[in-house]
């Protein structure tokens, strides 16, 4: 059956080590939609990643259903592929090897983490031109390790767009990068997202300026429950931040449409 939403989650609650760590998740996200998750460390953000992804299965009577696939009917090998997911620990697995950043982006051909296969000229043209869409062909022949964390995250994210998937999840892509790189990779992202052909994009951040203005709706999460959704100016306000972080919080408002937060 036909569904207008990319993520439809229904009282998905999850349990680990015997913890609660969803509560009654109810969650919709429109095909082309881009959204955001916000919540402190502890949140449940990653968790709530996983359990989209099929990798954690919520408690009976829940229902999770991504791209049209409801879980539990359908092959969660094949639906992967039209997801694309960017963390920092994939990072921290491909900077660690010989592989190199054009390598790295043709192996989201097989969404595997290295290229075990010979390529044909076609694919490396694909890979390149993602590349240059996202200005970092010039790495293509360096060696991972030896790439800035924002260049590492940007190969990530070629990686990804191999498959031309149909949801992209950004779990956290700014966490290990410093102002300068943070400010360089919110860049590439928001001019990606506003791309003809960007897919469903989710972007999970606990920092309230990383929320760039494409990123119109979202929900906060806190203690595994989702306490507000909407639209971003309705969520990113004084006293909807100070119930997430648990501390008073002022904001000020650039030019551009971030919020930024200032502690008092």
């Amino acid at each position: 059956m036909e569904t207008p939403f990319a993520i439809d989650l229904e009282k998905v609650s999850v349990r680990l080590d015997r913890n609660h760590i969803l509560n009654d998740i109810s969650w919709r996200v429109p095909y082309g939609e881009h959204n955001f998750i916000l919540g402190a460390n502890g949140a449940g953000k990653t968790t709530l990643v996983k359990t989209i992804m099929g990798f954690v299965w919520p408690i009976f009577g829940a229902k999770v259903c991504v791209l049209g696939n409801t879980y539990g009917n359908s092959n969660l090998i094949e639906l992967r592929r039209r997801i694309a997911w960017v963390s920092p620990f994939m990072q921290q697995y491909t900077s660690s090897g010989e592989w190199t950043a054009l390598q790295i982006v043709l192996s989201g051909i097989e969404g595997t983490l290295g290229l075990f296969r010979k390529v044909s000229d076609e694919e490396t043209a694909q890979a390149i031109e993602l590349m240059r869409m996202l200005k970092c062909e010039h790495t293509a022949q360096r060696r991972v390790s030896l790439l800035s964390s924002g260049e590492q995250i940007k190969t990530l994210i070629c990686r990804a767009m191999m498959t031309k998937p149909e949801l992209m999840i950004m779990d956290e892509p700014c966490v290990h990068l410093d102002m300068k790189g943070r400010e360089y990779l919110l860049e590439t992202i928001d001019n990606f997202a506003k791309s003809k052909n960007a897919p469903t994009i989710i972007f999970i951040t606990q920092r309230i300026e990383d929320i760039l203005p494409v990123f119109k709706h979202g929900i906060i999460l806190r203690q595994g429950k989702i306490i507000a959704r909407g639209h971003r100016n309705e969520l990113l306000t004084e006293v909807m931040l100070g119930e997430t972080f648990d501390m008073p919080i002022k904001l000020q408002k650039s030019q551009s449409g971030r919020y930024w937060p200032v502690i008092e």
